[in-house]
């Protein structure tokens, strides 16, 4: 049997991050070959994220980040299973990385993000190592990029829920961040009315004429009492036509035409833990 020397595990947990038991065992196993260790450990994080797929990992952070020019944004979430991992600082430090990542090599899509490279290994594969770490089942399972003149995140307390908000101009920063704070409130589906999807929309209808039926009204006037319901989803749902929180009067498109006239939302990304 190979000699293991406490330096050498010290060594290889610090170089993936596993329990001094898990590298110790690597170690053993590889008669002290520290490239087969290494190796080991990755194995075994595998085995782990193969075992666990069917698992439910609703646990986890949820970041956003900007540039700091605010012309581009990221927001990411990154799943584990349980709270006591959720707030562990080396979970929370690591999405944090990815997020650094993304913000300076800008990847379009979440396989582009999985691909990119930190210290030589790829994020899915940091990912899956560290299921081995753990023990739970890990996923990078959203991320999306805002471009644009102005782009402003905002992070709930406590990590579950995060929002990027990309403007046409440069404004009032805390303006920006109070319309983030508004998608992350009352998680609209769209910008305005006119974004919302055509499948959205008829089966809004369709429920509005179907509570009506059931209201006992009268067939011939179904069809309006169903606009009207979809008016009122408009009002509740889309960004621009909600009342600002803030506020409690004005809609979110007056107040930021008071706020600086010739602004406009271009687009948001909303991602939460329990959506």
């Amino acid at each position: 049997m190979a000699d293991i020397k406490a330096a050498d595990v010290a060594k290889l947990r610090k170089a993936t991050g596993a329990g001094m038991m898990d590298c110790k065992k690597a170690l053993v196993e590889a008669q002290g070959d520290y490239e087969k260790a290494i190796e080991e450990i990755r194995k075994r994080g595998q085995a782990i994220a193969n075992k666990r797929a069917d698992r439910d990992a609703t646990e986890g952070v949820v970041l956003a980040k900007t540039t700091e020019d605010n012309k581009l944004g990221v927001v990411l979430v990154l799943n584990c299973e349980t709270d006591f991992v959720a707030k562990n600082e080396d979970f929370i430090s690591f999405a944090q990385s990815v997020v650094d990542k993304a913000i300076e090599l800008k990847p379009a899509t979440l396989e582009e993000l999985n691909a990119i490279e930190i210290d030589g290994k790829t994020i899915g594969t940091l990912v899956t190592e560290r299921s081995g770490i753990t023990g739970e089942k890990m996923e990078i399972s959203s991320y999306a990029m805002l471009q644009s003149d102005f782009v402003v995140p905002y992070i709930h307390t406590g990590n579950r829920l995060a929002t990027l908000v990309s403007y046409n101009k440069s404004f009032d920063a805390q303006a920006g961040r109070d319309i983030a704070m508004q998608v992350a409130a009352m998680a609209p589906v769209s910008v305005d009315k006119d974004d919302v999807p055509a499948s959205v929309i008829e089966k809004e209808l369709e429920i509005g004429r179907e509570q009506a039926k059931k209201e006992g009204k009268p067939e011939a006037i179904l069809d309006k009492i169903a606009q009207g319901k979809l008016g009122k989803f408009f009002k509740e749902n889309t960004l621009m036509n909600q009342i600002f929180v803030k506020d409690g009067k004005a809609t979110i498109a007056a107040y930021l035409k008071s706020v600086d006239a010739e602004a406009k939302v271009n687009a948001f990304e909303r991602f939460s833990l329990n959506a």
